[in-house]
């Protein structure tokens, strides 16, 4: 945490010695931030820092690619003459704890094209997703629990 409010105060001055405080100034310093920080790592002594920040970029990057494939999947449906979609609701039994994760998970199952987050039982162990597209329950159980689940479990952890 130390790291980060460090490198987040790096972008701030950097930017603001460039003389133009924009998104693309600030995450060009905060990149240079980090890799002064990076250099100066023996420094701050033990962190994580550096790993989350990668395991960070790790999870957008799939979410992006994620999100773009059930783009085109669910245009793909909704546009062809001949539907392939067969919806169902799958209950998800969970292996994360906090609400904070859960909320995350729900969130981005939410923003995904073809899937909702419909509900989560009272002891906060069973999600229930309405699919568009639902094969086999146990398939997209797999994809939710390998997929989107297991990284946030990693990314706050």
């Amino acid at each position: 945490m130390k790291a980060l409010l460090i490198n987040l105060f790096l972008a701030m001055v950097l930017a603001s010695l460039l003389g133009r405080i924009t998104l693309g100034s600030l995450l060009v310093c905060y990149i240079a931030g980090y890799a002064l920080l990076w250099w100066l790592r023996p420094l701050l002594g033990p962190t994580a820092y550096f790993q989350k920040v990668l395991q960070t970029i790790s999870f957008l990057l799939f979410f992006i690619k994620d999100l773009l494939h059930s783009n085109f999947r669910v245009a793909v449906d909704v546009l062809s003459i001949h539907r392939q979609s067969r919806a169902g609701v799958v209950a998800v039994p969970l292996s994360i704890k906090t609400d904070f994760e859960i909320l995350v998970l729900v969130s981005l199952i939410t923003l995904t094209p073809g899937t909702l987050g419909v509900d989560v039982s009272g002891d906060r162990k069973v999600l229930y997703v309405h699919a568009m597209f639902v094969t086999t329950a146990d398939e997209v159980r797999a994809n939710i629990k390998n997929g989107l689940e297991r990284r946030v479990r990693e990314l706050f952890r």
